[in-house]
């Protein structure tokens, strides 16, 4: 079963549907009960980090997840989700994220603008070619280049370590992150059509 971690942050319709579309057991939920019964979790989330991290904090949560992927059960974070897994969030402000990703949560714009790089939108809204690292399970039944959807205007920095693919948009933006079996996805594979499905089904597998 597939934890899917409800703590008001999120639209989960379209990600519970695509799971259930690949044949996966499925539960919406904000019970540790769950949490701990699941097989793999998902942390999903859209919106501002700071008040995404509060919410998911007042939900009593956060123990149980650090536990449960200390014992190698595998997480994925989509979108926000992903950013919440990282060291630390400079999204208007300073704020402490759960900390199993090392690197730290940064704006686009001003990346951009850093770089002097003009007439790119932001948020960075739409299908962009994913590079990833071939020997990596998460996207074994995806090609090189295949289109990925994306709407964020912070990205993950200073990850290289945990580093898996990416997309260009100007600048290098974090695609995707592991650190052991917590998986992170700046993208959205639920929204991504058939390669985000294969995306998740390689999650379902690992």
């Amino acid at each position: 079963m597939i934890a899917i971690i409800d703590y008001g942050v999120g639209n989960l319709f379209s990600l519970t549907a695509s799971l259930k579309y690949l044949g996966a057991e499925t539960k919406v939920t904000g019970r540790k009960e769950d949490i701990k019964a699941a097989d793999r979790i998902i942390l999903p989330g859209v919106g501002a980090f700071e008040d995404a991290i509060a919410k998911l904090r007042a939900t009593g949560l956060v123990d149980t997840i650090i536990e449960e992927t200390a014992k190698g059960k595998p997480l994925l974070g989509i979108c926000l989700g992903m950013q919440l897994l990282f060291r630390e969030s400079h999204e208007y402000g300073v704020h402490e994220g759960l900390g199993l990703i090392d690197g730290q949560v940064a704006s686009i714009e001003e990346e951009l603008t850093a770089q002097g790089i003009d007439g790119l939108k932001v948020p960075h809204i739409g299908w962009n070619p994913l590079r990833f690292d071939e020997d990596e399970p998460l996207f074994k039944y995806i090609k090189q280049g295949d289109c990925v959807y994306y709407v964020h205007s912070f990205y993950g920095r200073d990850c290289e370590q945990s580093l898996i693919a990416d997309s260009m948009y100007g600048i290098r933006i974090t695609g995707a992150v592991r650190n052991g079996t917590v998986y992170g996805t700046q993208f959205h594979p639920e929204k991504s059509g058939e390669v985000g499905l294969n995306i998740l089904r390689a999650f379902m597998e690992v």
